[in-house]
């Protein structure tokens, strides 16, 4: 077997791995977030709690994904001989010159579109916003520590091309709990008239943080400019920075990310512009609630299984006519996607089933007492049943998407995201300014949003599959089996007919806590216990069957 052969078939080995790192590392850091946020939530007024989670964050992200992501997805497409080994006889294991300078090219990016960002925040920002206390100090210090971020980027591509994603963990970790003991300090210790600042600081904290540890796991490896490369190929001396196909490839890829942020935080734009700074503390909370699943394990499947097809893929045309590749990397990917669809389609049915007669107890235990009055509760109502399943799907497809598709089709993606953000918009108009939906109204908004693009996806995966003589695989067994449905139909009429009559609790906190809440939580374990059990025994077969292709035995 073929060194590459043999790298293709640990694949999902190492896939598995990668999702359980990245699983542990947002347990960790979502579980810190979610202690923080209840500290802060009690501590700093909603109008505060709304600036600093939605605004802030949005400047935050919006510096770190124009920057980085079209150069993170570009180098996961960088095909296997742009990392061999070079000629001056260098580690193998290192990367390629040309991919180690493209890696520059985030905090290269980073510095002006920080300034610029910010800059353009301070000037539509409105008075009542900016009257807050070390607003101005609080900007500058957010931008600056999206740039120590990016500074570590480099690092950070250097570990996945490793596969060492160990440090990611330690990284990350380390640095969100760094934020939240800084940003709770100085409120407890400064008083809220300082809590944008405490927010500002635990973040520039999280940025340096993050930095330190990329660094000190590969101390010889930060650079902040490009070396110049010199090749030979038949008989011409080629000088370059930039490799002009990877080049190009990155900068497709960025401008294709500039649409895809406007949708992906187009709930956050809109409400920063339509919401009250109270209501948005209310839409911030219910974001980082409603949000946890998606972070610990949506994300890190997106994120695993965006390193899976890609590496998986790597050496495989879209459109290839040679039979054999139909039963080897591209048929190992098929199984893969309908594996991780059929997760999608589990946890689906198992948060409508579970999740709506029991979020309302739920809230009244974990909210602050003046949260429950804003619509925070309604928001997060529409997160298991809505969002999730959406988040879920759009997810796993783009995954795949952003590995296959071609320079052809990100062109043709990218036309599509700019309808799609043009159809968005129009329905936030509709529900939001229309119907008077507010709050709500985004979330319906985000969720057709993302089923538009998951619809994309979903269509470019089938017609790739049908391109590479997979078109007669099924579908079908991305689809549980009927004992699932059947027992998801039932205890959730069961569960409904059992709630309480008040809607769960008769008060906030854990001293409303009354019998009938917990015979009913009771049902709801044993109905829980009866259909995990179902939906194990009832796919067993599959998933062991499925598993074993992708071990290649």
């Amino acid at each position: 077997m073929s060194s590459n052969e043999e790298s293709k078939s640990s694949l999902p080995s190492k896939m598995l791995g990668i999702a359980s790192s990245l699983m542990l590392l947002q347990l960790l850091s979502r579980g810190v977030t979610f202690a923080l946020n209840q500290a802060l939530a009690r501590l700093a007024s909603p109008a505060v709690f709304g600036t600093a989670s939605i605004q802030f964050e949005l400047l935050s992200s919006t510096i770190l994904f124009l920057s980085r992501e079209g150069v993170r997805n570009a180098l996961l497409r960088a095909k296997s001989d742009a990392s061999e080994k070079p000629q001056d006889g260098t580690n193998s294991n290192s990367m390629h010159p040309s991919v180690e300078n493209i890696s520059l090219l985030p905090p290269l990016l980073g510095v002006p579109v920080a300034l610029f960002s910010a800059l353009i925040y301070l000037s539509l920002t409105p008075t009542t916003t900016l009257s807050q206390p070390y607003f101005t100090q609080s900007v500058a210090i957010y931008a600056f520590a999206a740039i120590l971020v990016l500074i570590s980027e480099p690092l950070y591509i250097k570990a996945q091309h490793d596969l060492r994603f160990g440090i990611r963990v330690r990284a990350e970790g380390s640095a969100v709990i760094l934020k939240a003991v800084v940003s709770v300090a100085i409120i407890v210790f400064g008083g809220e008239d300082k809590a944008l600042l405490a927010f500002a600081l635990g973040q520039g904290a999280y940025g340096l943080c993050t930095l330190v540890v990329f660094w000190l796991a590969y101390p010889t490896h930060l650079k902040l400019w490009p070396s110049k490369i010199t090749e030979t190929v038949h008989g011409n001396v080629r000088k370059y920075y930039f490799e002009p196909k990877l080049l190009q490839l990155s900068m497709a890829m960025t401008s294709q990310s500039f649409v895809k942020h406007l949708l992906t935080e187009g709930d956050k734009f809109a409400v920063s512009m339509v919401s009250t700074l109270e209501d948005q503390g209310a839409y911030a909370i219910a974001s980082n609630y409603g949000s946890l699943v998606a972070r610990i394990v949506f994300q890190p499947i997106e994120e695993s299984s965006r390193v899976f097809f890609s590496r998986a893929l790597a050496s495989e045309g879209p459109q290839k006519s040679d039979d054999s590749k139909g039963t080897g990397a591209i048929n190992l990917a098929h199984t893969a996607l309908s594996l991780l669809l059929l997760f999608d389609v589990h946890l689906t049915l198992l948060l409508v089933t579970f999740a709506p007669p029991y979020l309302p107890t739920l809230l009244k235990l974990l909210l602050p007492p003046r949260y429950l009055q804003t619509s925070a509760p309604q928001i997060l109502a529409l997160y298991p049943t809505v969002l999730l399943p959406a988040m879920a799907f759009n997810g796993t497809l783009e995954a795949f998407l952003a590995s296959t598709s071609t320079p052809s089709a990100m062109k043709a993606h990218a036309q599509f995201l700019v309808g799609a953000s043009v159809a968005s918009a129009g329905a936030v108009w509709l529900l939001v300014e229309y119907l008077g939906w507010k709050n709500t109204g985004l979330v319906w908004a985000n969720s057709f949003n993302l089923l538009l693009r998951a619809g994309w996806a979903g269509w470019w995966a089938w017609d790739w599959f049908r391109r590479n003589h997979l078109a007669g695989r099924s579908w079908n067994r991305a689809l549980p089996s009927l004992a699932v449905w059947l027992a998801c139909l039932v205890c959730g009429y069961v569960l409904r007919a059992a709630s309480p009559p008040y809607g769960g609790l008769r008060g906030s906190g854990w001293k409303g806590l009354g019998l009938e809440d917990i015979r009913h939580i009771g049902v709801g374990v044993a109905c829980a216990s009866l259909t995990v059990a179902i939906c194990f025994f009832s796919q067993r077969k599959q998933v062991k069957e499925e598993a074993s292709i992708l071990r290649g035995q």
